[in-house]
């Protein structure tokens, strides 16, 4: 191709496409001189809009619940908290946090204004046990899980919360809770500006072509639009999404479903697992249908590994416990050279209103319990080796005898659920190994820091659903757990 028949190539434009991914920092310094200063929104957690679906978290101004809301919001999770008295709520938990007022043992508070859009539930609800006045000069029950002092239920009754009140629960969370345990990833029927800015083009000028697109929120779609064109021999028009932070643990799931409304092309949809710039992307090649909305549906199983369009032999199965980014292209070519039968260089419209992770079997209801609720009764046991709410179940209103039938309304219930049992929590920093057990035999302790993170790591563990498990913390210290292999050991309710 002669120079006079070359179309010009906007450097510019390709300056602020590798800079908007901030995959080169000196192209991002750059790109500042061009523009002056950078959008701040570009840099917000990209968490935060990739996970669309509400947690709801009851008990979320205890020890361990306000802990679990610190994890869910550094994860990007939505957050909605369920308290009683708003205004301690805000000095614990901050301004920045959804707060409903209700009261679990007050079903009649648990409406549609409390549990609308959740997806999941995390429930650290617990009675008020103190030390009887005058008995500790003000330290607390345990110190750090071990020192004892005599406790006494203060407020409402074992019944009315750890049973009552969770039962209350569980049966608003089976009239809300989504039946399908799809995971909605991206809803622009409800657009934010926060969508908007993780999706940015990526189209041919980054090889010297001229096509161009760009992705808007319209009428509660995304609109994936623009002019592509084979000048300079390009041909291709995409919309990618920023890298994932973190990434998404899709191995619950079989694949992604789009739903789509588009102008009769054949577009295509990229997954990747690393977050290399110029990596290996899974594809997948779908047509539309002009003007008619269809679901396209991605399973992961038939994804092609892609490389500059050139398929990759021999390559593994897409990791899909780390989704990195999400792409929308169309393009000139198929693969290996081949064309796209329908494909015509011109302007193109492509509507998307949302993008989820179908077949997905997850917990959706989180239950904090307490080792020992199955002993007070229990034939054999010395009461003298047991921890004090075991020896003084009766003395404290029958606490552990509430919980575990707090839990039988969760098992009993068609909700998938984790029950977790932990030994005495203490304030430490946490960060030791877990030891998982089952059976109800256990002694220990455990941080109510990694209590807090179990909650929340047990949301994204297909392993971690429908089990009734306890857990003390171990000797060593650890840096990262493997929660698929700890979840794996549990056996089934």
């Amino acid at each position: 191709m002669t120079d006079k028949n070359r179309s010009q190539w906007d450097f510019n434009r390709f300056i602020k496409t590798l800079s908007y991914f901030d995959k080169i920092p000196l192209l991002s310094s750059l790109q500042k001189l061009f523009s002056g200063s950078r959008n701040q929104n570009q840099n917000q957690n990209i968490s935060q809009v990739g996970k669309m679906g509400v947690i709801l978290v009851a008990g979320a101004t205890g020890g361990v619940g306000k802990r679990v809301v610190k994890r869910l919001t550094k994860r990007g999770y939505k957050i909605r908290c369920l308290v009683r008295d708003i205004d301690k709520a805000r000095s614990i938990l901050g301004d920045n946090i959804d707060l409903v007022v209700a009261d679990i043992t007050q079903p009649e508070t648990l409406n549609s204004l409390v549990m609308s859009n959740i997806e999941a539930i995390i429930c650290c609800t617990a009675v008020r046990v103190q030390p009887v006045e005058g008995d500790t000069k003000d330290r607390g029950k345990y110190y750090q899980g071990v020192k004892f002092y005599q406790p006494e239920i203060v407020g409402d009754t074992p019944e009315n919360v750890e049973y009552r009140g969770v039962k209350n629960l569980v049966e608003a969370a089976a009239k809300y809770l989504p039946k399908s345990n799809d995971k909605l990833i991206f809803d622009f029927t409800n657009p934010s500006a926060e969508i908007q800015n993780i999706w940015g083009a990526l189209d041919d000028v980054v090889m010297g072509g001229v096509s161009e697109s760009n992705i808007r929120l319209v009428e509660g779609t995304a609109l994936f639009a623009g002019n592509v064109s084979t000048a300079n021999s390009g041909g291709f028009a995409s919309v990618r999404t920023k890298d994932f932070s973190p990434p998404f643990n899709l191995s619950a799931y079989e694949g992604i479903d789009l739903r789509v409304k588009g102008d009769g092309k054949r577009y295509k949809f990229f997954i990747r697992s690393e977050s290399k710039w110029d990596g290996i992307g899974y594809s997948y090649s779908f047509d539309t249908v002009p003007n008619i909305w269809i679901t396209v549906r991605i399973p992961f199983a038939d994804l092609v590994p892609v490389f500059r369009a050139k398929t990759v032999k021999d390559c593994p199965p897409i990791n899909t416990s780390n989704i990195c980014s999400f792409q929308l292209m169309l393009s000139k070519f198929e693969y290996d050279g081949e064309l796209n039968p329908k494909f015509s260089p011109g302007s193109f419209s492509l509507q998307i209103e949302s993008i989820k992770a179908y077949g997905g079997f997850l917990p959706q209801f989180v239950l904090v319990s307490s080792a020992g609720v199955t002993r007070p009764g229990r034939p054999g046991i010395n009461l003298d080796e047991e921890p004090p709410a075991v020896r003084l179940n009766d003395q404290l209103g029958g606490i552990l005898t509430w919980k575990l039938k707090g839990e039988d309304s969760l098992r009993q219930s068609e909700i998938p659920y984790t029950i977790i049992r932990p030994c005495a929590l203490t304030e430490s920093p946490g960060g030791k190994d877990f030891i998982f057990e089952q059976g109800d035999n256990i002694r220990g302790r455990i941080s109510r820091e990694d209590v807090a993170e179990l909650c929340v790591q047990a949301l994204e563990e297909p392993k971690a659903c429908n089990v009734t498990f306890e857990v003390k913390e171990g000797e060593k210290t650890v840096t990262n757990s493997n929660w698929n292999e700890l979840f794996s050991q549990l056996q089934s309710d």
